[in-house]
């Protein structure tokens, strides 16, 4: 279970997520009950995701995320 996040945290999400079982999320917005976020999808875009706490484990920390997520860091 994954309860201390921040904007550009990277999370993988579990296999109770569904089609997102076992992705890579970046957060884009930590919450109370879990976080919202983006999966990459290569030639797709963006697939915004809200995950539980319990349906995702912190794994680092992204190098680059989209800019509009994070007021001009990146």
């Amino acid at each position: 279970m994954t309860t201390n996040l921040s904007i550009g945290d990277v999370v993988q999400l579990s296999p109770e997520t569904g089609d997102f079982a076992a992705c890579f999320m970046i957060v884009t917005e930590p919450k109370a009950w879990g976080a919202q976020g983006y999966v990459r999808v290569p030639g797709g875009g963006d697939a915004y995701f809200r995950a539980k706490h319990e349906h995702m484990t912190k794994i680092g920390r992204a190098e680059w995320i989209r800019s509009d997520d994070t007021e001009g860091q990146l």
